[in-house]
C-alpha cells in the first residue's frame, strides 16, 4: 500500500463518485414543462397525456411516469423543445387530471437517482367506458313539446293514407272514409302509406344503473358511428338531433362524459 498507484485510482474513483452526483442533477436542471392539448379517450383504456418540455441542456436518461404506472422508457433529449406523451389510464369518465407526473434519471452512471414532482393543471375529457349492453330508445319529439324522454309506441302507419280500399270487417272503423258513407258512395277503408324510417334516438336504460347505462351508450355509439348510421342523444338536459360522422360522435360522447351524476337520482 506504500505504491502511488493504488492510491491514486482511489482518488480517481472518489473523484468519479462525487462527479457522477452533479453530473446525474444536471440532467434535470432548469427542465421546463407544460401541458398540451390533451385529447378524450374512453375510461379503463391507456391514453397519452400530452406534453411540451424544454430542455437548457442535453437530458439523458428521463423516465416519466404518472402515479403508479410503470416507469416509460429513458429517454435522451437534445436541448431544445420537445414534445412527447406519457401513458395513463383514467379510472372514470369525466374532466379527469392524470395526477402527478414524476420524473427521474440515473445517467450517466447509474449511482445516483435524481427525480423530482410536477402536477399537472389542465384535465383531460375522459368518456364513459365502452361496455356492451341495453340502450333505450325514444321517440323524436318536437321542440314545442316535453322534452322528457318516453318510450317509442306502438303506431300503424302514417297521418297520410295513400288509397281507399272496400271496407272489411276486420278494419278497424277509425279507418272508414266516413266522408263517403256520408254521401252514400260506399263503406271504403283508408290505406296509409309506411311511416318513413326515422333515425334512433339514444337513451339511458332506466333498467340499469346510471353509469352502466351510460357505458351502454358509449359502445352503441361507436358501434353506430363506425357503421355509418344516424343517430341522435337524449339525456336529461340535453338533447342532440340525429347525424354522423366524427363531429356527431365526438359531441354525444362528450355529452355522456360531462353528464352530471346526480341526474341518475330519482
Amino acid at each position: 500500500m506504500q505504491g502511488n498507484g493504488p492510491l491514486l485510482l482511489g482518488f480517481l474513483m472518489l473523484g468519479l463518485f462525487l462527479l457522477a452526483l452533479h453530473l446525474t442533477h444536471f440532467n434535470l436542471q432548469g427542465l421546463e414543462l407544460a401541458v398540451d392539448d390533451p385529447q378524450p379517450g374512453h375510461a379503463g383504456t391507456g391514453l397519452a397525456y400530452p406534453l411540451r418540455l424544454h430542455c437548457p441542456g442535453r437530458c439523458e436518461g428521463l423516465r416519466l411516469r404518472f402515479g403508479r404506472e410503470p416507469l416509460g422508457p429513458a429517454r435522451s433529449l437534445p436541448p431544445g423543445d420537445h414534445r412527447l406523451s406519457v401513458p395513463w389510464i383514467p379510472p372514470r369518465r369525466g374532466l379527469q387530471g392524470p395526477g402527478i407526473l414524476r420524473l427521474q434519471t440515473t445517467a450517466p452512471l447509474g449511482l445516483f437517482m435524481c427525480w423530482s414532482r410536477w402536477e399537472p393543471t389542465v384535465p383531460q375529457l375522459i368518456y364513459p367506458a365502452r361496455r356492451p349492453g341495453p340502450v333505450a330508445l325514444v321517440n323524436q319529439i318536437s321542440d314545442g313539446e316535453d322534452n322528457a324522454p318516453t318510450l317509442p309506441e306502438h303506431q300503424e302507419g302514417s297521418d297520410e293514407w295513400r288509397d281507399l280500399l272496400p271496407h272489411r270487417p276486420e278494419d278497424s272503423a277509425s279507418r272508414l272514409a266516413w266522408k263517403l258513407v256520408a254521401q252514400g258512395r260506399g263503406r271504403y277503408s283508408k290505406h296509409f302509406s309506411d311511416p318513413a324510417p326515422q333515425m334512433p334516438l339514444l337513451a339511458p336504460d332506466p333498467a340499469v344503473p346510471f353509469e352502466q347505462a351510460l357505458e351502454h351508450l358509449s359502445e352503441q355509439i361507436c358501434r353506430l358511428h363506425g357503421r355509418g348510421t344516424s343517430y341522435g342523444l337524449v339525456l336529461r338536459g340535453e338533447r342532440i338531433p340525429p347525424g354522423r360522422g366524427l363531429a356527431q360522435r365526438q359531441r354525444a360522447l362528450a355529452a355522456l362524459a360531462r353528464c352530471p351524476a346526480e341526474l341518475a337520482l330519482p
